[in-house]
């Protein structure tokens, strides 16, 4: 059985969160297919978000695990938007900018349901070959 293995068996510690750098191309890749979903969920939790805040809230919960840029947010966002998962609209307050708050739609919430269910669906099979029952 190959180090790694063993080490992860052994449940060796991952570096802190945030002083990773750039994470590994494996990670970047789970990420990449699951920003979307990242996003539509804290959308639709919060009711009403912007993108900046998004960015923060990942930061925030994912205890600087995630570290979103710009650059992938607001692309991936305008691409909810085109699919109709999710409604953009700008918004002012006196003494600031404008900023785009984003809300969830109705086939928002079913994609929503339904990539939840996939990643639950994911996850416990490859539980089910990284954790086997011991018999």
């Amino acid at each position: 059985m190959p180090a790694w293995v063993e080490q992860m068996k052994a449940g060796a510690e991952e570096p802190e969160a945030g002083s990773r750098g750039k994470p590994p191309a494996g990670e970047r890749e789970l990420l990449r297919g699951n920003t979307e979903s990242l996003l539509l969920y804290l959308i639709a939790e919060f009711g009403q978000i912007h993108g900046y805040q998004l960015i923060q809230e990942v930061r925030n919960r994912s205890k600087g695990y995630f570290q979103f840029r710009a650059g992938t947010v607001y692309p991936a966002l305008h691409k909810l938007e085109q699919e109709g998962l999710i409604k953009g609209e700008w918004q002012s307050r006196p003494g600031s900018q404008q900023r785009r708050h984003y809300v969830i739609t109705a086939k928002g919430k079913d994609a929503l349901s339904q990539r939840i269910l996939t990643w639950r669906r994911f996850t416990a099979a490859m539980d089910l070959i990284l954790k086997p029952e011991q018999p």
